[in-house]
């Protein structure tokens, strides 16, 4: 195969979930464009409408599926669903995540369950349900979603950064333990973006500055900034990269500032 193909993805099938904004949305069409199938998930099925539709414009097949990643049976449901309908399932971006945002000493027990439950045990039962069925292929491409804050502590923030540490974490163990089965597992960790996740960060210009400074890029990620790194996780380029954390955050973990020397 040349070098220019590593990167094609016909004839592959890809899972990705929360789908229904943000992220999700630019994943799910950066991987068509590269020539992927695609499922897409919500916890409400219509809430994909317009990002099947945006696919099928690509010429590329959606198949529209719910998922809650807080309901065991909602995932194994979607894992049967989508492998009925393709046969196969090639590509999993562990996508679907929350946030919610407190001191710590406000954090209640309930708020710890959702985000955490969300963003970490939920993506390890997905990852569980998909490679069950890429194991017997021995072919797999697991990409979780993490944050810059699995490798940084941001206050305000405690659950999330400890469930996107968690997502790091677990990536090197599945790793470790599906790589003989032909399976990558990697993290995939944007720095600052703007979602609507975190829109409200945006509208304070005082914390917009003080995140701007510490960026080397000089400003926030663009979704379309991710396409390339999905897109190379997903394919045959990376097929020798595995249980590693990819940042994709213009910089900011390199702990500089714009400061002249």
């Amino acid at each position: 195969m040349s070098t220019s193909n590593h990167f094609d993805l016909h004839g592959k099938v890809a899972v990705v979930t929360g789908a229904s904004r943000g992220l999700g949305q630019y994943f799910s069409r950066a991987l068509a464009a590269a020539g992927a199938d695609l499922v897409v998930t919500s916890r409400n099925k219509t809430s994909v409408t317009e990002c099947t539709a945006e696919i099928a414009a690509m010429g590329r097949n959606a198949l529209p599926l719910a998922l809650d990643v807080r309901d065991r049976e909602s995932i194994r449901a979607m894992a049967e669903a989508a492998f009925a309908h393709y046969g196969r399932i090639d590509i999993l971006v562990n996508n679907a995540g929350c946030n919610i945002r407190k001191p710590a000493l406000e954090v209640s027990w309930d708020d710890w369950n959702t985000v955490v439950e969300t963003n970490l045990r939920g993506p390890f039962f997905v990852a569980q349900a998909i490679a069950e069925r890429m194991i017997p292929r021995r072919y797999g491409r697991i990409i979780n979603i993490g944050s810059v804050t699995s490798v940084f502590g941001y206050a305000g923030l405690a659950p999330y950064c400890a469930s996107r540490g968690g997502i790091k974490q677990m990536t090197m163990s599945l790793a470790d333990e599906w790589g003989g089965h032909g399976i990558t597992v990697n993290c995939l960790a944007p720095g600052w973006f703007r979602t609507e996740q975190t829109q409200v960060l945006y509208e304070n210009r005082a914390w917009l500055d003080y995140i701007q400074d510490r960026i080397p890029l000089g400003r926030p990620g663009k979704p379309n900034d991710l396409d390339g790194a999905v897109v190379f996780l997903a394919s045959d380029a990376s097929e020798y990269i595995t249980g590693q954390c990819l940042l994709v955050d213009g910089g900011i973990t390199t702990g500089a500032t714009k400061a002249t020397v």
